[in-house]
């Protein structure tokens, strides 16, 4: 069972490094062992820190794709709503653009 993702924001780091799909279908198809060899899908985009995915996500991202897409952080995948609360969150460490609500 997976933990509340209540529980994987109270330890999130967003600091880690990030990978954003457009789908959580391809995060599921391009798992993160195998990943490194292969080439990536269309799409994807790997972040230094998951703060910048995080901020990519929300502010830069077409609206109609957020939904859909798969944030994925130390092996724990967040969807769309998964994403928008880790942005929302007291903790997320960046300023936050006021156009992207």
């Amino acid at each position: 069972m997976l933990p509340a993702p209540e529980a994987l924001m109270a330890v999130f780091d967003y600091g880690s490094v990030a990978e954003l799909f457009p789908t959580r279908g391809e995060a599921e198809l391009f798992p993160a062992k195998k990943r490194r060899h292969k080439r990536a899908p269309v799409g994807y985009g790997r972040f230094a820190r998951a703060a910048d995915a995080i901020r990519f996500a929300i502010e830069e991202l077409p609206a109609d794709l957020l939904p859909e897409a798969c944030l994925e952080v130390d092996e724990a995948r967040f969807d769309g709503d998964g994403i928008r609360r880790l942005y929302e969150s007291d903790d997320y460490p960046l300023a936050r653009r006021p156009s992207a609500w």
